[in-house]
């Protein structure tokens, strides 16, 4: 093949790959707000609700962990169409339940089969632009920026389209549209897809998961930290407090969250020129660290103006657009990070080991929002917010002290070994 086929065949591939994690990122951000809203709304606690995502957090835990063995073992479009199947699947069991057998076991199942999903079809998507980008350091600054921000921005439409869904066709009908539309990506990327996504390496051993690059794990850990940071009070606190504290309807606080979410992928594609600008070149580990303890005096700013008892509307949707801003740039020099700092035969497994830091932190602040949430408005109405907060201040802390460990500049062309 060609230099040029070759380079035509990766973008091709690029593109399809992105195709089938919007549609699966739209599905999943439009269930995730469905059940949240519908269990709430039959009046489960923060809590319950928060478990109810406990099993979609564990077993990305565990699929990240197994997933990135499975990629480089047998290839990125196997685990890719893996994913959109498992997807099917799960959208299949809350769609075709009718509605008085719709228990919490139920969805748990259910939502496992869905963090499986999920995380099996990121791990494909990101990993496979390490391979189609080539060399260039730039093109895959870039490349992940806008796959990760578009990412953020459709999940953002899709907690938008939960909630609307929900008000306009009902639980079980939902969940059947959104199990076409990833059926759909399914079929579109079987079709369109070219070659495959990498070679499958039948030497590739399980142990092999546990990375020995210094860079790599430094880098797992503060992602942990600073998603369990950024969960800790968006998953089940804000919506939670919003709907039942502030009065807001439903379809109101799925869509400003749709929009915080919208806005913050936007921030994340253009972040490779708003770093650039400031840091004049590509992000390295001190980028990561400066960022992680700008982000901290955000809820600690929320925190405070709330213990001021400053209008709760004004601080939280200012401070969660600015908190938003920061870490969406935290987040998308992590993204770039894991893919320097790995070589291209152990990409899948460092991407496996990196994400399932992330789906580590989701568990733990989703957990920790419902609990501290819970706890907090025992003593009053905006103090299991107040909680939530101080929870996410010490925990991007930990990220920024974290960061420290990461390697300063990187090479201009290669990856960093």
């Amino acid at each position: 093949m060609s230099s040029r086929t070759f380079a035509d065949a990766g973008v091709r591939n690029y593109a399809v790959v992105t195709l089938a994690y919007w549609a699966d990122t739209l599905a999943d951000g439009a269930i995730r707000t469905l059940v949240l809203f519908y269990f709430s709304q039959r009046g489960y606690s923060a809590l319950q609700v928060a478990l109810l995502f406990l099993f979609y957090e564990v077993f990305g835990i565990v699929t990240n962990f197994c997933g990135g063995y499975l990629g480089a073992r047998f290839g990125l479009k196997s685990t890719l169409f893996l994913g959109l199947g498992t997807q099917i699947l799960a959208l299949g069991v809350l769609a075709l339940t009718p509605a008085d057998a719709l228990t919490v076991a139920v969805v748990m199942v259910s939502q496992a089969f869905s963090g499986i999903a999920k995380d099996l079809t990121k791990m494909s998507s990101k990993s496979a632009v390490k391979l189609v980008a080539g060399e260039s350091q730039g093109r895959l600054y870039r490349w992940v920026a806008l796959l990760t921000g578009s990412k953020n921005a459709l999940k953002g439409v899709g907690f938008f389209l939960g909630g609307l869904m929900l008000s306009a066709l009902g639980f079980q009908t939902a969940a059947a549209c959104l199990a076409a539309l990833v059926a759909l990506a399914l079929v579109g990327a079987a079709l369109f897809m070219r070659g495959g996504l990498g070679a499958a390496n039948k030497k590739a051993k399980f142990s092999h998961m546990f990375s020995r690059n210094r860079a790599v794990n430094f880098l797992a850990w503060a992602r942990l930290f600073l998603f369990g940071a950024r969960d800790i009070w968006f998953v089940v606190a804000v919506p939670v407090f919003l709907a039942s504290v502030l009065g807001w309807q439903f379809w109101q606080a799925g869509g400003f969250m749709a929009a915080w979410v919208i806005g913050y992928g936007a921030v994340q594609a253009a972040a490779p020129a708003l770093v650039r600008r400031r840091t004049g070149g590509e992000p390295d580990g001190r980028t990561a660290t400066g960022l992680a303890f700008a982000l901290a005096l955000f809820p600690a700013g929320i925190a405070a103006a709330l213990g001021l008892q400053w209008s709760a509307s004004v601080v939280l949707v200012t401070g969660l657009i600015l908190f938003g801003v920061v870490f969406a740039l935290n987040s998308a020099v992590h993204s770039y990070l894991i893919l320097a700092y790995t070589d291209h035969d152990k990409v899948a497994m460092n991407v496996g080991i990196y994400y399932m830091a992330n789906a580590c932190g989701r568990l733990v602040g989703t957990l920790l929002s419902g609990m501290l949430y819970q706890w907090g408005s025992r003593s009053g109405p905006h103090d299991g917010l107040l909680w939530c907060l101080l929870g996410s201040t010490a925990l991007v802390l930990a990220a920024g002290c974290l960061s420290l460990g990461l390697p300063g500049r990187l090479p201009a062309t290669a990856p960093a070994r």
